[in-house]
């Protein structure tokens, strides 16, 4: 099954690709990502997202490289191609802290705009391309953004990015693509974080929604929803009490991410429990206090998104006796995945297809040549 590389590159380059490598074919093959394509013929392009600028899914659509980890080498194979907007999280990958010395300096010496806080991206104009970097690394998730007045005062939700992308775009004569992901969706999944995963989904549902309410009014824009893969299956299991159970998560304030990152092994029971209680309004058992403890001891380090090595499963499982959803593991599943469209060129949409025939699709459908690659 792909991974975010393989299936971003999938749509972006048209062809497959082993996991991890973003258009680079098992031969050597180059094949050019469509961003460069949609702005070779004149449009404006861009990528939102919740997760580092660099992180695969938008650079499947943007670069050619055989390792996705190498997000600093991604950073400045963007510099050169000059995109009108780039916007979200993966500052460490262009600033003081990257691996191979700050591009932040190259970037605004070609021109760009660099907004670093929701009120700088608020106020970006037309006038320049744009790089917009709002975390260290991923962006917060939903749900602590909005329990936390400085977050909410200067990082911007992806509705927020989508609508200025979409704004600094929309008035060009040739049109524009734009890329839009609610990253951290992922992340959480593969956290168990059932806080993280709904809240952040919400607010990809919000983006989506200001998105089809432009493309009504615009009447010549094409809406693409889809996803890269399953992860981890989260599922709601009936029980005595599932609703009330399942209700609990609108008391929830932080997500399990945060929530075990403030938690010290040396506090008691009874601040953990206080604790839990306050930001995610359950009240946990002593006998589940004590499991979680035991747990922090047991991780195994280098886990996926894990670098502070938190019992992410065992509290997930746990977390689970108190909202009756549970997951079927951490990474990602085989499941076959939705795709739905909006606007012009929806109808040719088959019931079922390949994830690389997205990319002549979308090329299609903005009345570009398609080009027939190898794809096995």
């Amino acid at each position: 099954m792909p991974d975010s590389a393989a299936a971003s590159s999938s749509w972006g380059g048209g062809m497959r690709v082993r996991n991890g490598s973003l258009n680079v074919g098992p031969n050597g093959e180059k094949p050019q990502p469509i961003l460069q394509k949609f702005k070779e013929q004149g449009k404006k392009v861009g990528c939102v997202t919740t997760v580092p600028i660099t992180h695969a899914t938008p650079a499947g659509f943007c670069i050619n490289i055989d390792n996705r980890g190498g997000q600093d080498i991604i950073a400045e194979l963007y510099l050169a191609l000059k995109f009108d907007v780039m916007m979200g999280g993966g500052s460490k990958y262009f600033g003081e802290k990257r691996v191979g010395g700050n591009l932040l300096p190259k970037y605004l010496t070609q021109g760009y705009k660099v907004a670093e806080n929701r009120a700088e991206m608020l106020a970006l104009d037309k006038s320049k391309p744009v790089l917009g970097l709002f975390a260290e690394d991923g962006m917060p998730y939903e749900v602590d953004r909005l329990h936390d007045a400085e977050l909410m005062k200067t990082v911007p939700s992806i509705a927020e990015m989508t609508m200025k992308a979409i704004e600094l775009m929309k008035d060009h004569k040739d049109g524009f693509a734009l890329q839009i992901e609610g990253g951290k969706v992922d992340w959480a999944a593969h956290s168990n974080d059932l806080g993280g995963l709904i809240f952040d989904q919400l607010a990809f549902d919000e983006a989506v929604g200001k998105v089809i309410e432009f493309a009504e009014k615009d009447g010549e824009t094409l809406v693409i929803i889809t996803t890269d893969h399953g992860n981890s299956n989260p599922g709601l299991f009936y029980a005595d009490e599932a609703n009330k159970k399942f209700d609990n998560l609108q008391k929830f304030k932080h997500s399990n991410t945060w929530l075990l990152g403030q938690l010290n092994q040396s506090f008691s029971e009874q601040k953990i429990m206080e604790m839990i209680k306050e930001n995610q309004g359950i009240e946990m058992k002593s006998d589940d206090i004590k499991s979680l403890l035991a747990h922090f001891k047991e991780i195994v380090p280098g886990q996926l998104y894990n670098e502070a090595n938190l019992p992410f499963y065992e509290y997930g499982k746990i977390l689970g006796k108190y909202t009756d959803v549970q997951w079927a593991g951490m990474n990602h599943t085989g499941d076959y995945v939705e795709l739905t469209m909006f606007g012009p060129g929806a109808e040719s949409l088959k019931p079922f297809v390949k994830n690389y025939e997205l990319h002549n699709f979308m090329l299609k459908a903005a009345e570009m040549p398609i080009h027939f690659l190898n794809r096995s």
